[in-house]
């Protein structure tokens, strides 16, 4: 069975993960793991010259790129799957001091990753903070009797990143008036009156809301004049 020749427009050789008991035709050591085929004949690595080769198996594509342009000398290990009738890529031959190497600027790569998501993360938490801010600004403008702590936990959970709430939406983000009342409404249903209750008992939503909605109204109504406070 022939072994597939390297890539004409790749440097490097080919060596083989063999599926029989093989041993080299010049030392006689054997099984051999990796070999290669001078002639049919199978050597193993020593003997062709590149038993100072180290394995990087296949996986991750960065490193084995980069191993590959530091090591002077390199070669692709493959390996035949008999299912499919074909050689199938398991890693390379690189010199262990170009894996190193190679290793070294990954790292590198990784912790510029990590600080830049770092960045990322703490620019997206001080909008988060000012957005967050600026919401619950806008309730206390809008219900001026809302108490600050309840006005910055309705906009903090109304605006939360990834959650998808009213906070989020193109209307929330504009902070419009519409937006706005209705996180406070949710906010209001869930904790100020029986709604979550009579859920649990099995009342259907719809009607849940159309029984608790005088309660609602009665909060508003309260946080709506200055200086009213919480409506218990």
């Amino acid at each position: 069975m022939a072994v597939p020749a390297a890539h004409p427009h790749r440097t490097g050789l080919v060596v083989v993960q063999p599926l029989k008991r093989k041993r080299c035709c010049v030392c006689r050591r054997g099984p051999l793991s990796l070999l290669t085929l001078e002639e049919g004949a199978p050597r193993c690595l020593d003997c062709a010259d590149l038993g100072h080769l180290v394995f990087l198996p296949r996986g991750d594509t960065a490193l084995t790129r980069r191993a590959r342009e530091e090591s002077g000398l390199s070669a692709v290990v493959v390996r035949f799957n008999r299912r499919k009738s074909r050689y199938e890529r398991q890693g390379v031959l690189v010199e262990e001091a170009a894996l190193a190497r190679a290793e070294a600027r990954c790292l590198a790569d990784a912790e510029a990753r990590r600080r830049r998501r770092a960045r990322d993360a703490h620019r997206r938490a001080v909008e988060d903070a000012r957005f967050t801010e600026a919401f619950a600004a806008e309730i206390r403008r809008l219900l001026p009797g809302c108490p600050p702590d309840r006005a910055r936990q309705i906009a903090g959970h109304a605006s939360a990143r990834g959650s998808g709430r009213v906070g989020r939406s193109a209307a929330g983000r504009a902070l419009s008036e519409g937006a706005v009342v209705s996180a406070v409404v949710a906010s209001v249903r869930h904790m100020d009156t029986d709604y979550d209750l009579l859920l649990m008992n099995g009342v259907p939503r719809h009607e849940a809301r159309r029984r608790i909605m005088p309660a609602v109204e009665t909060v508003l109504r309260g946080w709506r004049e200055e200086g009213t406070g919480s409506a218990g």
